[in-house]
């Protein structure tokens, strides 16, 4: 069962995931919200659509634009739309 843990907290679990270019998408409902700040950073993605992402904190740590969702995904990656993939540093145990 994959978990992404950063600074000592596990950030998200579970069982039920999808998996794209290599990183772990987590469903919405996986995440612990108390550590999740929302981000005004947004990306583009050519097939996968615009990016919004969330800020990490963790025991007044913050770990900026460290987590990725995509809301309203283009239809070739619906099967991720609100699912959260993390980067910088956030590990990912399965």
């Amino acid at each position: 069962m994959p978990v992404a843990k950063w600074n000592g907290a596990v950030l998200a679990k579970s069982d039920r995931f999808e998996e794209v270019e290599g990183n772990v998408y987590f469903p919405p409902d996986s995440l612990n919200r108390e550590h999740f700040k929302p981000s005004a950073t947004h990306t583009q993605c050519p097939w996968k659509g615009e990016a919004s992402y969330y800020s990490v904190e963790v025991d007044g740590k913050t770990n900026a634009d460290a987590a990725w969702f995509y809301p309203a995904p283009k239809t070739a990656a619906a099967n991720i739309r609100d699912h959260v993939a993390f980067w910088k540093g956030v590990t990912v145990e399965r």
